[in-house]
């Protein structure tokens, strides 16, 4: 029994790894474009676009993202499946990955097109990959393993630094392919992803909301739970759920607004998706180079800074895994919002307050103290309002809406993404480190809200998080409603049984 259950709980990790995956192509992207506009070749190729011409780019991305998660993510993960949400993900990458790859010279429409798609594939496959998670991983490790989906962001953006690096040190021997080689090994993850999804089981609760197909359901649970009784159980549970949202909620998107709970709920998920991109690290995966080069002078010494921190990046992460279900998800975000403001102060004064070199650079201990507070910040965001922001939207929302509702609340990511890295640039190049007081304000900011506002979600049972923000508990309130259906079947039956004794009497 103790080894089909510790094979029950690998398999676990193993198809939770696979959905997890979709964010290494999240991590990937984010770091790539930051990576090609620093190759004269990539510059040449594209005609040398200025700095208006690079923000199209970058905005081409991200209206795809938006795009793709407030319009299609739900849906797609919702009709065709969640599985099917991120193998339609992927596709689209592997697509746009050649266009972006063999774009013609000069010819920055095809190359701006292929960042177009790219976001729209990554918006259908980030809004399922987590849904998939949340819903096929045990309650008691739920949140060790959303871990993983923000790990593996960090997973894609080391590993297209350490691609980059390794082709700024062959420029001579690559030529046109030193950036081609950095933007076509993108194709690697969405393979891998499209090759394993068929070894995973489909959403037990996406086969009932769909076709009722409980026959299916409970062999996707037999899968992954260990015991006869854990699958009814939780069968029985998913029923309830839905039967009580079709009754007394609505069936279809329309809950969102006409439920005062899911409206909290997704007001507080945009709250949180948004802050998760202004507490300073957007800004700095997108903008770490030009900051960096605020303090050093030589382009490699920042290309290994970016990789490094890309490297330890993962190893933050994981701290989560330890310490998500201990601590719970109010907790590691308060600490992450104090940790990184704290950091963001003491950068801004150490740089600030130090003369400069007549290079422009800083002495090497003030350089090395800014590198350090950089890693520190990383090692609160990483685990807090990396990792946890994502396992709290995932599990905080009702069946009947859970997919859209996690797209629209993480692509306010990109929205507040988009608005912060309009004006970083500008407010760094005229305030300089200044423009990191305005960060630790918004992380203690944010403490602040979490302390008051945000619900523990540590060890609850999907089906009855509703409970936690005045909602009612949909296993309860369903049992209630399928017993009455039952009730009112029996007594449809004991009438038809009763009539047909009437008539029996009347021939006789």
């Amino acid at each position: 029994m103790g080894l089909s259950m510790s094979r029950k709980r690998a398999y676990n990790w193993y198809i939770s790894c696979v959905a997890a995956s979709c964010m290494v192509l999240y991590g990937y992207d984010a770091s790539v474009f930051n990576s090609v506009q620093g190759s004269k070749n990539w510059l040449a190729w594209m005609n040398n676009p200025n700095a208006n011409t690079i923000g199209s780019i970058n905005t081409a991305y991200t209206v795809g993202a938006i795009f793709g998660g407030f319009f299609l993510g739900g849906p797609c993960a919702d009709f065709l499946g969640r599985k099917l949400g991120m193998a339609i993900g992927c596709i689209l990458v592997i697509i746009s990955t050649f266009m972006q790859t063999f774009a013609p010279r000069h010819n920055l429409a095809v190359f701006l097109a292929g960042r177009c798609i790219i976001g729209i594939g990554q918006g259908i496959a980030l809004t399922a990959g987590p849904i998939y998670i949340g819903e096929l991983a045990p309650a008691e490790i739920r949140g060790k393993i959303m871990t993983f989906w923000q790990m593996f962001y960090s997973v894609g953006s080391f590993i297209c630094f350490w691609v980059n690096f390794a082709c700024t040190k062959n420029v001579d021997k690559l030529g046109e392919w030193d950036w081609r080689l950095v933007v076509i090994f993108q194709l690697l993850v969405p393979v891998i992803i499209l090759a394993l999804l068929p070894t995973v089981p489909g959403s037990p609760r996406w086969y009932v909301q769909r076709g009722n197909n409980l026959e299916k359901a409970r062999e996707a649970l037999h899968r992954v739970r260990d015991t006869e009784e854990e699958v009814e159980q939780e069968l029985l549970e998913i029923r309830e759920a839905l039967e009580y949202e079709r009754e007394a909620i609505s069936s279809n998107y329309s809950a969102l607004w006409k439920d005062k709970s899911l409206r909290k709920r997704m007001g507080l998920a945009l709250v949180l998706n948004a802050g998760q991109q202004i507490t300073g690290q957007g800004s700095l995966n997108s903008y770490s180079t030009k900051i960096y080069q605020k303090v050093f002078t030589s382009d490699s010494q920042i290309a290994l800074i970016n990789a490094l921190n890309a490297t330890f990046g993962i190893f933050f992460t994981l701290n989560a895994v330890w310490i998500i279900d201990r601590f719970g998800r109010k907790f590691l975000l308060i600490v992450g919002g104090i940790g990184m403001g704290l950091c963001m102060i003491i950068v801004s004064a150490v740089e600030t307050e130090t003369p400069q070199l007549p290079d422009g650079s800083k002495s090497t201990p003030v350089g090395i103290s800014i590198v350090f507070l950089m890693f520190l910040f990383i090692f609160f965001y990483k685990p807090s309002w990396g990792a946890t922001v994502w396992i709290w939207t995932s599990e905080i929302f009702s069946m009947n809406v859970r997919a859209q509702a996690v797209g629209m609340a993480s692509q306010t990511q990109n929205v507040a993404n988009a608005i912060v890295q309009q004006f970083f640039p500008l407010f760094l190049e005229n305030e300089g480190f200044y423009a990191f007081y305005m960060f630790a304000g918004i992380n203690f900011l944010l403490a602040v809200f979490v302390w008051f506002f945000i619900p523990e979600t540590k060890m609850v049972p999907l089906e009855e998080i509703d409970t936690l923000f005045g909602g009612a508990n949909h296993v309860t309130q369903g049992e209630e409603v399928m017993a009455q259906q039952k009730g009112a079947h029996m007594r449809e039956e004991g009438d038809e049984k009763a009539d047909a004794v009437t008539v029996e009497h009347a021939r006789s």
